[in-house]
């Protein structure tokens, strides 16, 4: 009698978009809005960012603690470009402002696993 076994492996990937991104930055989109921008040099890398599940409305509302249904997200394959833009808390340049131009605001979003998220 022959026994066969079958051993799956499974590759999680445990790298971050700012792993494989070669910019992402963030900025104002006016007085009320932040746009956060991941650029990638090459197909590949702009594949594994735009996969479905990784950048989310979810995720992106859990991050920067902004309501998911107001969180826009925008994948331009042809300049290999993840543009995501939300409302800001406080408006640019108010008393309770602390990054007037949302210039620090990118770090959140390079935190993000490629590990598509499970629904």
């Amino acid at each position: 009698m022959t026994t066969t076994t079958t051993t799956t492996t499974t590759t999680t990937d445990h790298r971050t978009i700012g792993d494989v991104a070669e910019l992402v930055r963030s900025k104002n989109a006016g007085p009320f809005w932040v746009t956060l921008d991941v650029f990638c040099d090459d197909d590949a890398s702009f594949a594994l960012v735009a996969a479905d599940g990784v950048v989310t409305e979810s995720r992106i509302a859990a991050a920067y603690r902004v309501d998911a249904d107001h969180v826009r997200i925008f994948r331009m394959p042809n300049i290999r470009v993840v543009k995501v833009s939300f409302p800001r808390r406080v408006s640019s340049g108010s008393a309770l402002d602390h990054d007037v131009h949302a210039g620090q605001q990118h770090v959140p979003l390079q935190r993000i696993p490629l590990t598509p998220e499970v629904c």
